[in-house]
């Protein structure tokens, strides 16, 4: 049978809570979570601890979850931003070569990029 826990930082420690059998446990750091949770699992059952399999849900703190979601936004954002500079550059490029007939080194000069990047702004 297959077991499922959730551990959750509770101060130093690791609570870690078997939905099955409906124990807690506790681990001081993050690798002894899943032999903690086996030999409670063992313990209750009476079964070897090598037999158990538990699957871990590892909880975050809700401030560390708040850190990382607006970290995500941030890197959405940026995307987005690059996307939007990358348009920009390319405009930039295929005016001065088109509409000002400036050659591509002469572009590159003013836009400073080389030559081979001003060709490939204006072809993208």
């Amino acid at each position: 049978m297959k077991y499922h826990a959730r551990a959750e930082r509770d101060g130093r420690f690791w609570l870690i809570h078997v939905a099955e059998i409906d124990r807690y446990t506790q681990a001081r750091s993050l690798g002894e979570i899943q032999e903690m949770a086996a030999d409670l699992v063992a313990s209750m059952e009476d079964v070897d601890p090598a037999a158990v399999e538990v699957e871990i849900e590892t909880v975050l703190p809700a401030s560390v979850r708040r850190h990382l979601s607006r970290a995500e936004g941030f890197r959405r954002e940026a995307y987005e931003q690059n996307a939007l500079a990358a348009q920009e550059s390319r405009e930039a490029a295929r005016e001065l070569v088109g509409e000002y007939r400036l050659t591509l080194r002469e572009a590159g000069t003013l836009l400073g990029i080389s030559r081979q990047r001003v060709q490939q702004l204006v072809r993208s």
